[in-house]
């Protein structure tokens, strides 16, 4: 695949850059810092070279007065440098570090926080549609999710199939995260039921076997490596009884495609379904990253069984959308959006479905999904 450009837009000042295995992130920073200083911590004998002098990062930088910019990837490698680091910014001058990450487990224990204010927290996302242009295509986004690795793969579901156990070997069994790597694999098959669901973390338990208190470790692991997340409930100014469990979602359609088990009495449209809710969210999350504005992204559901799907709440703006696998709308579809606009007047309610035409009913803008996703661009919405 020939280089995509990227949304994101790197700041002026120092920062991290979090994202999973795959989504780019040395492709980028090699592509926007071409003259950077780049330390890969990857390569066996950079690592070596500075887990044994932290105080090497220092040597070099004085060494060659023309370096503004220093890569560090793979941060989380070595979390020792982020001392070093805190005090060559504080020392004013006129470096920029970038460090990427695709764990902030380990940096939370080594003390993040150091440079709280010294280095902005950013995310890179896989691609959003509007990235990919023409070559994006739903149902293969669907198929295979939206991980640069992935595509630009000639045997895309084999790097699937191999991504699991790629974090499995090196981010969870060799860190030693889990005791029982065995219990870990049964654990994701498990919470792959549970993608764009709400979270029942006994059920899941139950499921693979292990203590409740075990499956939260689990599930907090997912989130470090940023291969999962939780989506809380809207509740402000709530005028309903609302339900308080957290939503599961995989950070790819691909991804939970990959780890979901299929038998005879799983039925297509309902795996599809999720996959596709799934791809909303990644797409919502990438908007939200990428966008100058603060936004955040919730579900709504009530304790009757009423929800929404995604709501984004922003500095002026309430947004509710519903996701349908289907190329038909019923009324009853819209019924849950017509519940959410009732308790906030001022949401504007989309509906995103298979079908082909652009329709409002009752106030309800009903898009086809490739269409959304291919128009969604950060810092815009698509009647803006």
């Amino acid at each position: 695949m020939e280089l995509v450009s990227r949304f994101f837009n790197p700041p002026d000042s120092s920062f991290f850059l979090f994202g999973p295995r795959g989504t780019g992130k040395s492709t980028l920073v090699r592509q926007q810092f071409p003259r950077a200083l780049y330390l890969d911590l990857l390569e066996p004998e950079t690592y070596r070279g500075f887990s044994a002098a932290p105080e090497r990062l220092r040597q070099v930088l004085l060494g060659s007065p023309e370096t503004t910019t220093v890569v560090i990837d793979e941060i989380q490698k070595l979390p020792q440098l982020l001392d070093l680091v805190h005090s060559l910014i504080e020392e004013r001058r006129g470096w920029r570090f970038v460090l990427t990450g695709s764990s902030s487990r380990k940096l939370k224990r080594a003390g993040i926080d150091l440079l709280a204010g010294r280095a902005l927290l950013c995310t890179l996302h896989p691609f959003m549609a509007a990235e990919l242009g023409n070559r994006f295509d739903l149902d293969d986004a669907l198929r295979i999710g939206m991980l640069p690795i992935v595509l630009d793969s000639p045997d895309p579901t084999r790097v699937l199939r191999s991504y699991a156990a790629l974090y499995l070997r090196e981010e969870v069994q060799f860190e030693g995260l889990v005791r029982k790597i065995g219990n870990f694999s049964r654990f994701l098959e498990a919470i792959s039921f549970s993608h764009a669901s709400v979270l029942n973390v006994s059920n899941v338990a139950r499921e693979c076997q292990v203590k409740r208190k075990t499956v939260d470790a689990y599930i907090g692991i997912l989130e470090d490596l940023l291969l999962a997340y939780r989506l809380d409930v809207f509740s402000r100014r709530a005028q309903r009884a609302l339900i308080s469990h957290p939503k599961f979602y995989f950070f790819d359609a691909g991804v939970f495609r990959s780890l979901r088990p299929q038998g005879p009495l799983d039925r297509p449209e309902e795996i599809g379904g999720h996959a596709l809710e799934g791809l909303v969210g990644q797409h919502l999350r990438a908007w939200i990253a990428y966008s100058p504005e603060e936004w955040s992204l919730h579900y709504w559901r009530t304790r009757a069984g009423v929800e929404v799907d995604f709501v984004l709440c922003g500095p002026d703006r309430i947004l509710a959308i519903e996701v349908k696998n289907s190329a038909q709308i019923h009324p009853r579809d819209l019924g849950p959006l017509r519940a959410f606009m009732q308790d906030y007047p001022e949401s504007q309610a989309y509906l995103l479905y298979r079908g082909k035409d652009r329709l409002l009913n009752g106030g309800v803008l009903c898009l086809p999904c490739g269409e959304f996703l291919r128009e969604l661009t950060p810092g815009r919405w698509l009647d803006a």
